[in-house]
């Protein structure tokens, strides 16, 4: 299962990626997951991520496209993988297409968890993080048993800077006026499930693997 993951803040889309990997054996490829193993690991690709990073600028595409090439090469992709964070443009789009197609595979589905922008900045600010595993609550949709305490580690739970009502629906409108191109691309191509974010979990994650049909 080869899969593309769009959704805005607040959308769950990080519960329904672990929930999809766990699902179908299959590795969840994070941008920026790829670029920090490369920087760390002192790559070439690495190296020159950094360089724009370093200077707060955006990591041009061919280097982005080249680190997520390299990243889908590796053994574990083999069966199938998760993209969550890219592509972000049409540009990007293209380029992964024509990847994968030197490649010899494609995509099956790019699933796109949708919901109106006041459901988004309520999830988001309700949003909890552990300090010490990264497991994510809400205090509302997925609470911890003990308030804030992570059921896992038993670390603290916290609200990120970025979780803030003006900071989010700030995030949510940029995401939404720059990914619909590429909701747009991908629905001429046939590939589009969109999803109603606003369910319960369980029922959004039913929802994905009844449409991807396996």
């Amino acid at each position: 299962m080869r899969l593309v993951l769009l959704g805005p803040p607040g959308a769950g889309k990080g519960t329904q990626a672990s929930a999809i990997v766990k699902k179908y054996n299959i590795p969840h490829i994070s941008t920026g997951d790829i670029f920090r193993a490369n920087i760390k690991e002192g790559t070439e690709l690495g190296k020159k991520a950094k360089e724009y990073m370093d200077k707060g600028l955006l990591v041009p595409d061919d280097v982005v496209v080249s680190i997520v090439k390299d990243r889908l090469t590796k053994e574990d992709c083999k069966e199938g993988f998760l993209l969550d964070g890219f592509p972000r443009t049409v540009n990007q789009a293209d380029a992964l297409d024509k990847e994968l197609s030197q490649m010899g595979i494609k995509l099956d589905k790019v699933v796109n968890i949708d919901a109106d922008k006041e459901i988004l900045i309520a999830r988001a600010i309700g949003r909890r993080i552990c300090r010490e595993c990264g497991a994510t609550y809400h205090i509302k949709f997925n609470p911890s048993k003990v308030e804030n305490v992570c059921d896992i580690e038993g670390g603290q739970l916290f609200q990120r800077d970025d979780d803030k009502e003006e900071t989010v629906a700030k995030r949510i409108e940029v995401y939404l006026k720059e990914t619909q191109p590429l909701i747009d691309y991908y629905k001429e191509k046939g590939l589009i499930l969109n999803v109603d974010g606003t369910k319960p979990i369980n029922e959004i994650f039913e929802e994905i693997v009844k449409a991807l049909g396996r």
